[in-house]
């Protein structure tokens, strides 16, 4: 289970924008790999083998990625380089299993709780990438930087602020999953359930 950050950066036009059109907005996305078992092992073997690419050899359960593009919008105000518009558009994109065979009623109702834990997992990273979002947006609205024609400073520092938030962000990432995947952590809980070890 991971995340893939893309990121997207428009650039700040010369527009004599000045009033404050904020707003970032979501789209999510949901696509989904069939799988087969008859077992909660032939299920993981499955998944294993099946599921999405993480780095060159291994597979993934269920990944969360997402890209970002923004909408800046500039221009002159009293002697400032001024963002009078901010728009972003987080696209989320959830990859999840899907079980394509029969199951007996014990593991359906195995496979659900598994399904419940590694969708709360994945939804988790997109909670933390739209909180990155809202963090960007307060940091760089209303953004004024003097004598800058051209706004060339004003697009170095709305860079400059959206790397450093992002940064912050890709840091929570990490450890939420490094807590989860940890030895004896949620996600081994959710395979042994879903195995059916005691």
């Amino acid at each position: 289970m991971r995340r893939i950050v893309l990121t997207c950066l428009a650039v700040i036009g010369a527009l004599c924008a000045t009033e404050a059109l904020a707003g970032t907005r979501a789209v999510v996305q949901t696509r989904t790999y069939d799988i087969n078992g008859s077992s909660g092992t032939t299920l993981i073997d499955a998944m294993d083998s099946k599921g999405p690419k993480h780095g060159f050899m291994t597979h993934a359960i269920a990944t969360t990625a997402y890209t970002v593009d923004w909408d800046l919008g500039g221009g002159q105000d009293k002697g400032f380089c001024r963002l009078g518009r901010v728009n972003g558009t987080l696209n989320l994109f959830y990859t999840f299993p899907r079980v394509a065979s029969p199951m007996t009623p014990a593991l359906k109702r195995r496979w659900n709780r598994f399904f419940a834990g590694v969708r709360s997992h994945e939804e988790t990273h997109g909670r933390i990438a739209r909180e990155m979002m809202r963090a960007t947006e307060r940091s760089i609205t209303g953004l004024r930087v003097a004598n800058d024609p051209s706004c060339y400073k004003t697009r170095s520092e709305a860079r400059l602020r959206i790397k450093a938030v992002y940064a912050e962000y890709e840091a929570k990432q990490i450890a939420f999953d490094r807590r989860e995947h940890a030895n004896g952590g949620h996600v081994e809980h959710l395979i042994a359930a879903l195995i059916g070890k005691p």
